[in-house]
């Protein structure tokens, strides 16, 4: 009977090893620099999300470490399996899907917007809507290289007949590049260019436009690697949900 007894606690230790050894990791949280989501200002981690993602582990009981990489890096390190490895802020496409957990919804965000060169405002307001403008061969759209824009614009950019530029540049870098009109225009957050506007005042000379054909909002989301076991994604949504509900009452 001991023997017996002692048999058991053996296979259940074996089963729950992966779990227990799941909570004591420390889990890396990559974020790449998105303000206002998130960003470094005097060396301070600030932002939206990377305040609310920090709550929603603390809450948690998680042991994490916070790091800024580039966002080719974060999903270069999803692809090759790195381990205990998270980040947020992210859409969910089914390419993500298949190397990351996800969580319940994060955030929403509100609808792209356009980002217009001054020089070519009246050739791109002759456009009813963003599939006629995206026909249009005699534009150029500079796009984040290495983000997606959610799964109905990734694929609206595809077929596009506009000149594509794509960069590996932070949206403060590319709205200049608009404004020098080195590219005639741009799809932005617009949480972004509230802040970006007001960061850099030489920027309120580009023309922001809301066109017939922008997707809605998309939610955004905490990730992990397909390790983290689902345990600790349960918890994770369980502090997301707590620390939702919360903020709503107020």
């Amino acid at each position: 009977m001991r023997k017996r007894i002692k048999s058991v606690l053996c296979l259940m230790l074996l089963y729950l090893q992966p779990v227990l050894s799941s909570h004591a990791q420390t889990l890396t949280v990559a974020w790449r620099e998105k303000p206002p989501h998130q960003y470094l200002e005097n060396g301070r981690e600030k932002g939206i999300l990377l305040e609310l993602t920090k709550r929603v582990f603390a809450d948690s009981k998680l042991t994490t470490r916070f790091v800024e990489e580039p966002a080719r890096r974060i999903w270069q390190n999803f692809s090759k399996g790195t381990q205990n490895y998270c980040s947020f802020g992210w859409y969910k496409i089914p390419e993500r899907e298949a190397i990351a957990h996800f969580s319940d919804s994060l955030y929403k965000d509100p609808p792209h917007m356009l980002l217009v060169s001054n020089l070519l405002l009246n050739k791109v307001q002759a456009h009813r809507n963003l599939q006629s403008l995206l026909a249009d061969a005699s534009l150029s759209l500079a796009i984040v290289d290495g983000v997606s824009y959610g799964v109905e614009l990734d694929q609206l950019f595809l077929h596009s007949k506009n000149k594509i530029i794509r960069s590996s540049a932070a949206p403060m870098i590319m709205a200049r590049m608009v404004n020098a009109n080195r590219a005639s225009m741009m799809l932005i957050d617009r949480e972004d260019w509230h802040y970006l506007s007001g960061k850099e005042e030489q920027l309120s000379e580009l023309t922001q436009i809301d066109i017939d054909g922008i997707p809605a909002g998309l939610d955004r989301y905490i990730i992990c690697s397909k390790d983290v076991a689902p345990a600790v994604m349960t918890k994770i949504n369980a502090s997301l949900a707590k620390i939702t509900a919360s903020n709503k009452l107020r």
